[in-house]
C-alpha cells in the first residue's frame, strides 16, 4: 500500500521552544506520501518564523485565532486530503520510520489504528511505553488514549464525526468513545509510533476537568448518577497513580503498559 497519502496535523500556539523538533520529526519521515499541515492558533513568540523556516516543505499552513485545540484539530481534518489522519502536537515527536510502520498495517475497511505511545516525562526523567485501548465504554475509567499514535481515516471522520469544539481536555476520548458507540473498526499496530512528553493540558489538575468529564458522559448516553461517579472514580484513580509515584514507579509503567 505505498500509495496510501497519509495527511499529519500539527496544532501549536506559542510553541516556538519545542515545534521546530517536532517539525524535523515529520519531515525525516522515510514515508514519501505525506501531507504535512500545521494549524496555528495566532502566535506571538516567533513559532511562525520558525515554520515558515520550513513552509517549502509543508503542504498547508494557516495562522489564526481558533476556540481552541478541538477547533485547531478540526480546522487541520478539514485542510486534510490524506486517506490517513494523525496528529502530532508541537511539543511531540513522530519516532523515525512510523508512518511507513501505520501504512504497512493498511486495511480496506479499518476505520482507525491505534498504536503505541511513548510517554516521557522530563521533570521526573521517566519514559514508558503505553498500549492503546482497543474497547472504549461511555464512562472508561481504565484506558489508554494514545492520541498520537492513532489513525483516522478522512471518511471515518465524515461518518463519525471530528472533535467537540466544548471540550478542551478530553475530545480525544470522546471521538474514540463516540466512534467505537457506532461501530468503528478498530486495529491495533504493535509499532512505537510517536514520543509524547508530558505537559500543557495534559497536567491540568482533575478537578477543573470536573465539568467536562460529566459532559462527556452524559453526551455519550450515561445517566447523571453514573457520569458523577465516572468523575469519582477517576479521582480514586488518580490519588492511586500519586501513591504509585511514590512507593513503586515501576509498578505504575507496568500497569499502564497493559493493554486493555
Amino acid at each position: 500500500m505505498e500509495d496510501i497519502k497519509v495527511s499529519l496535523i500539527t496544532i501549536s500556539y506559542n510553541s516556538r521552544k519545542s515545534i521546530e523538533a517536532t517539525i524535523k520529526s515529520v519531515l525525516a519521515q522515510d514515508y514519501p506520501h505525506i501531507e504535512y499541515i500545521i494549524v496555528d492558533g495566532g502566535s506571538t513568540d516567533g513559532t511562525m518564523d520558525i515554520v515558515n523556516h520550513y513552509k517549502d516543505r509543508i503542504a498547508k499552513i494557516i495562522s489564526e485565532p481558533d476556540r481552541g485545540i478541538s477547533d485547531a484539530f478540526n480546522k487541520g481534518i478539514a485542510l486534510a486530503t490524506g486517506h490517513l489522519i494523525g496528529i502530532v502536537n508541537s511539543d511531540d515527536l513522530v519516532i523515525p520510520g512510523a508512518i511507513s510502520n501505520v501504512v504497512s498495517e493498511y486495511e480496506e475497511g479499518i476505520d482507525i489504528y491505534r498504536g503505541n505511545l511513548i510517554i516521557e516525562n522530563h521533570k521526573t526523567n521517566s519514559k514508558y511505553r503505553e498500549i492503546p485501548s482497543m474497547q472504549f465504554s461511555i464512562t472508561p475509567v481504565f484506558v489508554s488514549v494514545s492520541h498520537g499514535a492513532t489513525f483516522v481515516t478522512k471518511d471515518a471522520y465524515l461518518k463519525y464525526g471530528a472533535y467537540d469544539v466544548k471540550m478542551r481536555y478530553a475530545m480525544d476520548l470522546d471521538f474514540l468513545i463516540r466512534s467505537y458507540k457506532q461501530g468503528a473498526r478498530m486495529k491495533y499496530i504493535n509499532h512505537d509510533i510517536e514520543i509524547f512528553n508530558t505537559g500543557g493540558v495534559t497536567n491540568t489538575p482533575l478537578e477543573k476537568k470536573k465539568q467536562e468529564y460529566i459532559y462527556l458522559a452524559r453526551k455519550n448516553g450515561a445517566s447523571m448518577l453514573r457520569a458523577y461517579c465516572f468523575y469519582y472514580s477517576m479521582k480514586v484513580v488518580n490519588w492511586g497513580k500519586k501513591a504509585l509515584d511514590l512507593i513503586d514507579p515501576d509498578l505504575k509503567k507496568k500497569i499502564r503498559m497493559r493493554r486493555q
